[in-house]
């Protein structure tokens, strides 16, 4: 969802003077206000679901400034292992800078994730990205990384995780449709991934009409049937289907 707040300012002396020149585009404002709200056929967290299988809600809003700082919110439904006992909710407080430079535009900042509800699981995470384009394709490359906290522990007092990344994205000639390919990669001794290294991948398209865009992908991990023992099985979900490939879903409507 994506919201531009523009201003533009005039004096009617102004306008007389330039009354016979030609139009002047208005400035672009110095804060602007995006945000967006998606509904997911499942909340996927780098391949590992966190609703059992369930379909979310997740709405996000961000506040950016013209020198490139921005703060937002982004939040979505849980269920299961994932909720911790708490709201069967998660809420991400973001705080960063992107940069243009030449053709690359680099981006970096700090995510404190929040489950209400509960005690003990917020955690903080470090994030940082590079893209730009490689002939037609859209590519970005980045990692986040979560240094060792209470909250992540998993066989140790503490845990710690990183997580990195590649999406890519080609837009197909004269049409709303971009074919899309990620592939992720975790390592640490984090309660989110049960001390195990983890590939996560997708491959799938996007179709976008105005504000909305609908996407469908193939979702998964390379989490062995014996190694998903270790996610808590629930009343509806085991750990292999909250681990295995499967089709998601999600419309996002921007603003």
């Amino acid at each position: 969802m994506k919201k531009i707040i523009k201003a533009a300012l005039a004096t009617t002396a102004i306008a007389s003077a330039f009354a016979a020149a030609p139009a002047f585009a208005q400035d672009e404002p110095a804060i602007k206000i995006t945000g967006s709200t998606t509904l997911a056929t499942e909340y996927r967290l780098r391949g590992i679901s966190q609703t059992d299988g369930d379909p979310a809600i997740q709405g996000a809003i961000t506040v950016s400034h013209e020198s490139g700082l921005y703060v937002g919110t982004w939040a979505s439904n849980l269920a299961g292992a994932g909720s911790f006992g708490g709201n069967n909710m998660e809420l991400d407080l973001i705080g960063g800078f992107t940069k243009a430079v030449g053709p690359v535009t680099l981006d970096g900042g700090v995510i404190y994730y929040v489950y209400p509800g509960t005690k003990g699981f917020d955690f903080v995470e470090l994030y940082g990205s590079a893209s730009g384009k490689i002939g037609p394709v859209n590519a970005k490359l980045g990692a986040y990384w979560a240094p060792s906290q209470k909250a992540l522990a998993f066989t140790t007092t503490k845990g710690h995780n990183i997580w990195v990344y590649s999406d890519l994205g080609l837009p197909i000639d004269g049409t709303p449709l971009t074919l899309k390919g990620h592939i992720g990669y975790s390592s640490g001794n984090s309660g989110y991934t049960k001390g195990l290294d983890v590939v996560d991948y997708s491959v799938g398209a996007d179709l976008a009409y105005g504000p909305l865009t609908l996407n469908v992908s193939y979702v998964g991990t390379d989490v062995s049937t014996a190694n998903s023992l270790l996610w808590p099985s629930t009343a509806t979900q085991s750990g292999r289907d909250i681990t295995k490939g499967k089709v998601v879903a999600t419309l996002t409507a921007a603003f």
